[in-house]
C-alpha cells in the first residue's frame, strides 16, 4: 500500500493516507489561518534565538530508529525520518521515535483445553520487529501491548484444535501455524512476527502419574517379550550344544572341568567336584544283573555257594 498516494475525491483535495483502516491527512492540505500564524511565529522565534534554537530544532535518530513527525497534528510529508539528523520546528512539530530492532517477549502460561479435553498450561516466546514505522504509529495505539495480547489469544486458539499427543510431538508445526496467523493479523499494524516458539507444556499431576504408569507398563511388557525371545534363543543354542557334546563323551568331562575352574576362581570355601558318570555305569549294570538273578529265584548267598 502506498501511504503517500493522494485521493482526489476529498472536497478540499487534501492528501489522505490509509494505514490499517485508519485514514489520516498530511500537511499537503492547505492550513488554516491559525496554523499559518503559528508557523510564522515559530520561524520568527527560530531566527530570533539563533543559534540557541538549533538545540531544539536539530534531532538525531540512530541507525535502528526512525522518527515519525507530525506538524500541527498532521503527518509530515516525506514519511519517517532517519537514520541521522533531521530538522523540526518547535511549537508546531512533534515526533515519535520507533525502534526497528527485533523484540522478544514471553507469553504468560495459558490454560488450554485441548481437542481431547485435557487441560494443559502452555507458555511460549514471540520475536517480532517493526517493518513500517508509519503504520506502527498511526494504525495502533500500542503495537507492543496489542501484539502481546494477540499472541496469547492465538496460542489458546491454535492449541485448542490439537490433541495432547500432537502438542507434545508437533511443536514445530504448531509454531509455524501460530507465526503465520500472527503475521497476518499484525501486518496492518506494520509489525512483522519473525519467530514463535513453545517453551513448555505443563500437565496436571494426576495426568503425569497416569502417563508414567502407562509408560512403565509398556516398558515392562517389552522387557518380558525381550526376555522370552532371549530364553527361546538360549534354549535353541543349548540344544545345539547338547547335540555337539553328545557326539563325544569326553566333551562332557571337559565341560565339568571348566565349570570346576570357574567355581574355584571365585574364591568360594565350598568346591563341588563333579563325579564322572562313566564310573557309575559299571555299578548300574551290576545292579541290573542282580535284579535279574533275583527274579530267577536265587539270592545272593545261593550264588556265592554255587561259586564255591
Amino acid at each position: 500500500m502506498d501511504y503517500y498516494e493522494k485521493h482526489n475525491n476529498h472536497p478540499n483535495h487534501s492528501g489522505q493516507h490509509s494505514a490499517g483502516g485508519v485514514t489520516y491527512s498530511t500537511s499537503t492540505d492547505s492550513p488554516g489561518l491559525c496554523a499559518f500564524i503559528l508557523t510564522i511565529i515559530s520561524y520568527l522565534l527560530i531566527v530570533a534565538t539563533f543559534p540557541f534554537s538549533l538545540c531544539l530544532c536539530i534531532k538525531v535518530v540512530q541507525e535502528y530508529e526512525r522518527a515519525v513527525i507530525f506538524r500541527l497534528g498532521r503527518l509530515l510529508k516525506g514519511g519517517a525520518k532517519g537514520p541521522g539528523i533531521f530538522f523540526i520546528v518547535p511549537c508546531i512539530d512533534s515526533y515519535r521515535k520507533v525502534d526497528l530492532r527485533t523484540v522478544s517477549f514471553d507469553v504468560p502460561p495459558q490454560e488450554v483445553l485441548t481437542h481431547d479435553s485435557v487441560t494443559v498450561a502452555v507458555d511460549g516466546v514471540i520475536y517480532f520487529s517493526v517493518k513500517d514505522a508509519l503504520r506502527v504509529v498511526t494504525a495502533v495505539a500500542d503495537y507492543s501491548h496489542s501484539t502481546r495480547l494477540l499472541a496469547a489469544t492465538t496460542l489458546r486458539n491454535v492449541l485448542g484444535t490439537r490433541n495432547l499427543a500432537e502438542i507434545l510431538s508437533e511443536r514445530e508445526s504448531i509454531s509455524a501455524t501460530m507465526q503465520s496467523s500472527l503475521d497476518d493479523a499484525t501486518d496492518p499494524w506494520g509489525v512483522k512476527v519473525e519467530r514463535v516458539e513453545i517453551k513448555d507444556v505443563r500437565l496436571p499431576v494426576q495426568l503425569q502419574r497416569a502417563m508414567a504408569a502407562e509408560a512403565e507398563a509398556a516398558r515392562e511388557a517389552r522387557a518380558k517379550v525381550i526376555a522370552a525371545e532371549g530364553e527361546q534363543r538360549a534354549s535353541r543354542a543349548l540344544k545345539e550344544a547338547a547335540e555337539v557334546i553328545n557326539e563325544s563323551p569326553a566333551a562332557l568331562q571337559l565341560r565339568y572341568m571348566q565349570t570346576l575352574n570357574a567355581i574355584s576362581a571365585e574364591k568360594n570355601s565350598t568346591i563341588i567336584f563333579p563325579l564322572p558318570i562313566d564310573l557309575l555305569s559299571h555299578y548300574m549294570k551290576s545292579g541290573n544283573g542282580n535284579s535279574k538273578s533275583g527274579k530267577n529265584g536265587k539270592s545272593k548267598k545261593d550264588l556265592l555257594a554255587d561259586d564255591e
